[in-house]
């Protein structure tokens, strides 16, 4: 049995993680602009008085913890940054670092699993930003911050461990990639 369209809608935003066009999302539900605003009016309802709420701008939706969850909620991000980083942050820290930026998308892709409890994590503890992809506006793109190079000891990018050694690497495995994909 398929579930109801704004079920549907709070499963693929829950998944995100992130916020997505309105467009994007009735693309991937494929459905009508007047069946997602529907949807999105209904999920609204169905989310009054729960811990979750969506948040919506005039072209793109997002879901959030509710507002009067914002204590607890704060209460466990402060827990949350106290801890060391696990190996998924480092691992996608290291990729971004090492990189210069890099979606999602793309980290997930390297890293094979769903990184976006990294990436928050990340982003938390300010060690990543997030910005407008500049190929794809759709898109975000996380960068490294100051206080990366400075939580690893070192003042730029290039002084990072077998730093060239790794750039080298990636630049004849894309170049690589790019050949394959012309054959």
């Amino acid at each position: 049995m398929a579930l109801p369209t704004p079920a549907l809608l709070e499963a693929v935003l829950f998944a995100a993680g992130e916020s997505l066009s309105k467009k994007r999302l009735a693309t991937i539900l494929e459905i009508s602009p007047e069946e997602l605003t529907e949807a999105i009016g209904e999920l609204h309802s169905n989310l009054n008085g729960h811990g979750l709420a969506l948040i919506e701008t005039a072209d793109e939706l997002e879901l959030r913890t509710a507002p009067d969850a914002s204590a607890i909620v704060k209460k466990l991000r402060e827990a949350e940054l106290s801890r060391d980083l696990g190996k998924a942050s480092l691992e996608t820290l290291a990729m971004i670092l090492y990189r210069g930026s890099a979606t999602r998308g793309e980290i997930d892709w390297v890293r094979g699993v769903n990184s976006g409890a990294a990436i928050r994590s990340l982003t938390l503890r300010g060690l990543i930003e997030r910005s407008e992809d500049a190929a794809d506006k759709r898109r975000a793109r996380y960068t490294p911050t100051v206080d990366a190079l400075a939580h690893l000891g070192v003042s730029k990018r290039e002084d990072l461990p077998r730093y060239s050694e790794f750039t080298a690497t990636m630049a004849e495995q894309e170049a690589k990639g790019s050949v394959e994909s012309e054959s």
